[in-house]
């Protein structure tokens, strides 16, 4: 199955508006009616068992000059294998202008026995845009090994490279160091504002200023929750962060 979805937000008399919203499933986008000067609000949902061995699916997403926008998950994503074999792919690409605030905050991706997905997300940045991107893999269901995961994440602001990180999940899941025994990766990214001076961190955590500017924040976990409780944590070395209201 192949699949293209796109989302348009601008900023029109004083608020965001949605100039283009295309679903095409299994990537469906269901806007949510927010309050005045809040932003735009799009859960992302896929409609059927995606992905699946052989899809490819692709969402587009672009912020205009000034506008608020928040694309959030509604539900973990299922990486699965295909009934004729081959990987899946999908791929994220986004383009903030000046004064863009873009937040991407998509549900835990569990990477079933067998799978092999590769999922991209590429951000064009313009310099005074913010991004708050996040990314929580599940290394396979409850007492299943995981399948294969490649993941490249890539953040260019003002032409200039700030992160390009590739993971693969899944090659190395028989070694006893695999990321230290834990089921759950979760990063996020922060390009908000100023940024920590020095890194911070705990067991299982931490906050990294990048060299060219943004955050980059990691936890390890047995479940998710607690990732998500200990990026949490990352969240609050922070010194620019300061959210929009929704």
């Amino acid at each position: 199955m192949k699949a293209d979805a796109r989302l348009v937000a601008e900023f029109r008399d004083g608020r965001t508006v949605l100039r283009e919203l295309r679903s095409q499933s299994p990537l469906t986008l269901f806007p949510q009616r927010g309050r005045p000067g809040a932003g735009a609000v799009v859960h992302l949902v896929n409609s059927a068992s995606a992905p699946l061995g052989g899809d490819e699916l692709t969402l587009s997403v672009s912020v205009g000059a000034g506008a608020r926008l928040r694309l959030s998950g509604v539900a973990a994503t299922l990486a699965l294998p295909g009934p004729h074999g081959g990987g899946s792919r999908s791929g994220v690409r986004v383009e903030i202008e000046g004064g863009g605030v873009f937040e991407y905050l998509p549900e835990a991706t569990v990477i079933t026995a067998r799978a092999e997905h590769t999922a991209e997300l590429d951000v064009v940045m313009a310099g005074d845009a913010r991004l708050r991107t996040r990314e929580v893999l599940v290394l396979g269901r409850a007492g299943e090994r995981p399948g294969r995961l490649r993941t490249s994440q890539r953040v260019v602001r003002d032409g200039v490279p700030l992160l390009h990180q590739t993971l693969d999940i899944g090659k190395l899941d028989a070694s006893t160091a695999y990321l230290a025994g834990r089921r759950v990766l979760a990063t996020e990214v922060l390009v908000w504002g100023e940024d920590p001076a020095e890194p911070a961190g705990g067991d299982w955590w931490s906050i990294t200023p990048l060299a060219a500017g943004g955050s980059l924040l990691t936890a390890l976990a047995h479940d998710a929750v607690t990732a998500a409780g200990d990026l949490e944590l990352a969240r609050r070395f922070h010194p620019g962060l300061d959210l929009p209201a929704r």
